[in-house]
């Protein structure tokens, strides 16, 4: 018997949507679960190969601030998809974040952060950049109160913090290793 859902319900509407699944499991058994769903995402790491920097971003994050006491998350530089298209929004968020012009952005990966309770996809980009292209300050929209820091942070720092274990952010550790593996001369010393 394949799996099914039996019923729907919307537990809360706001910047995101809650809702109680009702499933019948292949083996017969029927589970309620909790859906968490506020849309898919992009997220790039702009690295400049010739200077070996990436550019990401540091803001205070609530969940990490109440859990953990956490003021700020280094993360790579990320945003909602809000016209179905992945790769504008990676450049879009860069421009507004990181103050970085990205003409290619090159495929990752398309992910689900976290299945067992989002509905979100996430859609991991790297993307090569040189001086010219950071045009503007960065920072994120002034409206949506991010209080983004812009770092540039050396690839072999983000690849020895990887390696220690020190990268919270989920996406920042998939793109440096995946970095890593596409680009190694770009680590050497």
């Amino acid at each position: 018997m394949k799996p099914e859902i039996l019923k729907r319900e919307i537990v809360y509407a706001g910047y995101m949507r809650v809702e109680r699944l009702t499933l019948r499991l292949d083996g017969g058994h029927v589970v309620v679960r909790e859906v968490e769903s506020h849309g898919e995402s992009a997220a790039v790491l702009p690295y400049d190969p010739d200077s070996r920097v990436a550019l990401i971003v540091s803001l205070l994050r609530a969940p990490p601030f109440d859990r953990a006491g956490e003021l700020a998350v280094e993360e790579a530089c990320a945003g909602m998809i809000e016209d179905g298209d992945p790769e504008a929004t990676a450049r879009r968020e860069a421009l507004e974040e990181l103050g970085v012009r990205l003409d290619a952005v090159d495929f990752v990966a398309r992910v689900w952060p976290s299945p067992g309770v989002s509905a979100e996809r996430a859609s991991l980009f790297l993307a090569s950049y040189a001086p010219d292209d950071r045009i503007a300050a960065g920072g994120g929209l002034a409206v949506e109160h991010e209080n983004i820091t812009v770092i540039e942070r050396p690839l072999a720092d983000l690849a020895a913090a990887a390696d220690a274990g020190r990268i919270d952010d989920h996406k920042l550790l998939t793109l440096v290793q995946t970095l890593r593996l596409r680009r190694p001369e770009l680590f050497r010393p």
